[in-house]
Protein backbone atom coordinates (compact mmCIF):
# COMPACT_ATOMS: atom_id res chain seq x y z
CA UNK A 1 0.00 0.00 0.00
CA UNK A 2 1.34 3.41 -0.99
CA UNK A 3 2.21 5.89 1.75
CA UNK A 4 1.42 9.50 0.83
CA UNK A 5 2.95 12.80 1.97
CA UNK A 6 1.52 16.26 2.57
CA UNK A 7 3.52 19.51 2.79
CA UNK A 8 1.80 22.59 4.27
CA UNK A 9 3.21 26.05 3.57
CA UNK A 10 2.05 29.24 5.24
CA UNK A 11 1.83 31.35 8.37
CA UNK A 12 0.02 31.24 11.74
CA UNK A 13 -3.15 29.83 10.15
CA UNK A 14 -1.23 26.79 8.91
CA UNK A 15 0.50 26.28 12.25
CA UNK A 16 -2.82 26.57 14.05
CA UNK A 17 -1.77 29.36 16.41
CA UNK A 18 -3.52 28.88 19.74
CA UNK A 19 -4.72 25.30 19.19
CA UNK A 20 -2.98 22.00 20.03
CA UNK A 21 -0.75 20.78 17.19
CA UNK A 22 -2.99 17.85 16.32
CA UNK A 23 -5.98 20.22 15.96
CA UNK A 24 -4.39 22.35 13.23
CA UNK A 25 -5.89 21.80 9.79
CA UNK A 26 -2.84 19.92 8.40
CA UNK A 27 -3.06 17.33 11.19
CA UNK A 28 -6.85 17.12 11.06
CA UNK A 29 -6.62 16.57 7.30
CA UNK A 30 -4.23 13.64 7.82
CA UNK A 31 -6.53 12.18 10.49
CA UNK A 32 -9.46 12.27 8.04
CA UNK A 33 -7.39 10.65 5.29
CA UNK A 34 -6.20 7.89 7.61
CA UNK A 35 -9.79 7.25 8.73
CA UNK A 36 -10.61 6.81 5.03
CA UNK A 37 -7.95 4.04 4.97
CA UNK A 38 -5.20 5.96 3.17
CA UNK A 39 -1.69 5.79 4.54
CA UNK A 40 -0.21 9.23 5.11
CA UNK A 41 2.91 10.25 6.97
CA UNK A 42 2.58 13.12 9.48
CA UNK A 43 2.20 16.44 7.68
CA UNK A 44 5.33 18.50 7.12
CA UNK A 45 4.61 22.10 8.09
CA UNK A 46 6.77 24.98 6.88
CA UNK A 47 5.10 28.01 8.43
CA UNK A 48 5.69 30.71 11.00
CA UNK A 49 3.43 33.21 12.72
CA UNK A 50 3.82 36.61 11.06
CA UNK A 51 5.34 35.38 7.81
CA UNK A 52 4.56 37.28 4.64
CA UNK A 53 4.78 35.66 1.22
CA UNK A 54 8.31 37.07 0.87
CA UNK A 55 9.45 35.62 4.21
CA UNK A 56 8.00 32.20 3.38
CA UNK A 57 9.74 32.32 0.00
CA UNK A 58 13.06 33.38 1.54
CA UNK A 59 12.87 30.51 4.04
CA UNK A 60 12.07 27.98 1.30
CA UNK A 61 15.12 29.15 -0.62
CA UNK A 62 17.37 28.36 2.36
CA UNK A 63 16.17 24.93 3.46
CA UNK A 64 16.40 21.43 2.08
CA UNK A 65 13.05 19.80 1.42
CA UNK A 66 12.21 16.32 0.21
CA UNK A 67 12.51 15.98 -3.56
CA UNK A 68 8.82 15.22 -3.96
CA UNK A 69 5.55 15.36 -2.03
CA UNK A 70 2.19 13.92 -3.02
CA UNK A 71 0.27 17.06 -2.06
CA UNK A 72 1.09 20.64 -1.04
CA UNK A 73 -1.17 23.24 0.58
CA UNK A 74 -0.42 26.97 0.41
CA UNK A 75 -2.09 29.54 2.66
CA UNK A 76 -0.29 32.89 2.91
CA UNK A 77 -0.93 36.61 2.48
CA UNK A 78 -2.69 37.84 5.61
CA UNK A 79 0.52 39.40 6.95
CA UNK A 80 1.09 41.16 3.63
CA UNK A 81 -2.35 42.74 4.06
CA UNK A 82 -1.81 43.42 7.78
CA UNK A 83 1.48 45.22 7.11
CA UNK A 84 -0.08 47.11 4.19
CA UNK A 85 2.38 45.66 1.69
CA UNK A 86 1.70 45.99 -2.02
CA UNK A 87 -0.53 43.61 -3.94
CA UNK A 88 1.89 43.87 -6.87
CA UNK A 89 4.77 42.39 -4.85
CA UNK A 90 2.46 39.78 -3.39
CA UNK A 91 1.33 38.74 -6.86
CA UNK A 92 4.92 38.17 -7.98
CA UNK A 93 5.89 36.31 -4.80
CA UNK A 94 2.74 34.19 -4.78
CA UNK A 95 3.36 33.10 -8.37
CA UNK A 96 6.88 31.97 -7.41
CA UNK A 97 5.45 30.11 -4.38
CA UNK A 98 2.91 28.34 -6.59
CA UNK A 99 5.61 27.38 -9.10
CA UNK A 100 7.79 26.04 -6.27
CA UNK A 101 4.82 24.07 -4.94
CA UNK A 102 4.11 22.58 -8.38
CA UNK A 103 7.76 21.54 -8.67
CA UNK A 104 7.51 19.86 -5.24
CA UNK A 105 4.63 17.65 -6.42
CA UNK A 106 6.56 16.62 -9.51
CA UNK A 107 4.83 19.03 -11.87
CA UNK A 108 1.24 17.86 -11.29
CA UNK A 109 -0.38 21.24 -10.55
CA UNK A 110 -3.70 19.68 -9.46
CA UNK A 111 -1.93 18.35 -6.37
CA UNK A 112 -1.25 21.89 -5.16
CA UNK A 113 -4.08 23.22 -2.99
CA UNK A 114 -4.36 26.97 -2.41
CA UNK A 115 -6.50 28.09 0.53
CA UNK A 116 -7.94 31.60 0.56
CA UNK A 117 -6.90 34.09 3.25
CA UNK A 118 -9.16 34.31 6.35
CA UNK A 119 -10.76 37.66 7.18
CA UNK A 120 -9.45 38.68 10.60
CA UNK A 121 -11.40 41.95 10.34
CA UNK A 122 -14.51 40.31 11.84
CA UNK A 123 -12.68 39.22 15.01
CA UNK A 124 -12.84 41.01 18.40
CA UNK A 125 -9.09 41.65 18.01
CA UNK A 126 -9.96 44.00 15.14
CA UNK A 127 -12.84 45.75 16.93
CA UNK A 128 -11.08 49.12 16.75
CA UNK A 129 -10.25 48.73 13.04
CA UNK A 130 -12.16 49.39 9.83
CA UNK A 131 -13.68 45.96 9.14
CA UNK A 132 -14.95 46.95 5.68
CA UNK A 133 -11.49 48.16 4.63
CA UNK A 134 -9.89 44.93 5.86
CA UNK A 135 -12.53 42.86 4.04
CA UNK A 136 -11.92 44.77 0.80
CA UNK A 137 -8.16 44.29 1.09
CA UNK A 138 -8.47 40.58 1.95
CA UNK A 139 -10.76 40.20 -1.08
CA UNK A 140 -8.14 41.88 -3.27
CA UNK A 141 -5.37 39.56 -2.05
CA UNK A 142 -7.65 36.55 -2.47
CA UNK A 143 -8.48 37.68 -5.98
CA UNK A 144 -4.77 37.44 -6.78
CA UNK A 145 -4.51 33.99 -5.14
CA UNK A 146 -7.48 32.68 -7.10
CA UNK A 147 -6.34 34.19 -10.41
CA UNK A 148 -2.84 32.68 -10.14
CA UNK A 149 -4.26 29.34 -8.92
CA UNK A 150 -6.52 29.20 -11.98
CA UNK A 151 -3.73 30.26 -14.32
CA UNK A 152 -1.41 27.57 -12.98
CA UNK A 153 -4.28 25.03 -12.83
CA UNK A 154 -3.96 24.30 -9.13
CA UNK A 155 -6.84 23.68 -6.72
CA UNK A 156 -8.37 26.69 -4.95
CA UNK A 157 -10.47 26.45 -1.79
CA UNK A 158 -12.43 29.41 -0.44
CA UNK A 159 -12.32 29.33 3.37
CA UNK A 160 -12.77 33.11 3.77
CA UNK A 161 -16.57 32.95 3.82
CA UNK A 162 -16.39 30.39 6.64
CA UNK A 163 -14.00 32.56 8.67
CA UNK A 164 -16.38 35.52 8.42
CA UNK A 165 -18.91 33.52 10.45
CA UNK A 166 -16.68 34.21 13.47
CA UNK A 167 -18.35 37.62 13.59
CA UNK A 168 -21.37 35.99 15.22
CA UNK A 169 -19.81 32.74 16.49
CA UNK A 170 -17.01 33.21 19.01
CA UNK A 171 -16.47 29.42 19.24
CA UNK A 172 -14.69 29.63 15.88
CA UNK A 173 -11.88 31.62 17.55
CA UNK A 174 -9.14 30.81 20.07
CA UNK A 175 -8.66 32.64 23.37
CA UNK A 176 -6.64 35.39 21.66
CA UNK A 177 -9.83 36.37 19.78
CA UNK A 178 -7.83 36.58 16.55
CA UNK A 179 -6.79 33.10 15.46
CA UNK A 180 -9.12 30.23 14.67
CA UNK A 181 -10.22 27.40 16.94
CA UNK A 182 -10.04 23.65 16.40
CA UNK A 183 -13.66 23.85 15.26
CA UNK A 184 -12.76 26.21 12.38
CA UNK A 185 -9.64 24.20 11.51
CA UNK A 186 -11.91 21.16 11.23
CA UNK A 187 -13.93 22.96 8.53
CA UNK A 188 -10.77 23.77 6.56
CA UNK A 189 -9.48 20.21 7.00
CA UNK A 190 -12.73 18.77 5.66
CA UNK A 191 -12.41 20.92 2.52
CA UNK A 192 -8.78 19.90 1.97
CA UNK A 193 -9.66 16.25 2.65
CA UNK A 194 -12.48 16.34 0.08
CA UNK A 195 -10.11 17.86 -2.48
CA UNK A 196 -7.38 15.27 -1.89
CA UNK A 197 -9.69 12.27 -1.74
CA UNK A 198 -10.90 12.96 -5.29
CA UNK A 199 -7.33 12.53 -6.52
CA UNK A 200 -6.52 9.32 -4.67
Amino acid sequence: MKTYSLLNLGDSYTIGEGVPLHDSFPYQTIQLLRKANYQFTAPEVIAKTGWTSFELLTHLNHIKLCNKYDFVTLLVGVNNQYRELSTEDFSEEFEVLINKSIALVGGDSKKVIVLSIPDWGVTPFASDRDADKIADEINAFNGICELIAQKQQTQYINITDETRKAKSDITLLTNDRLHYSSKEHQIWASKVFETIIKML
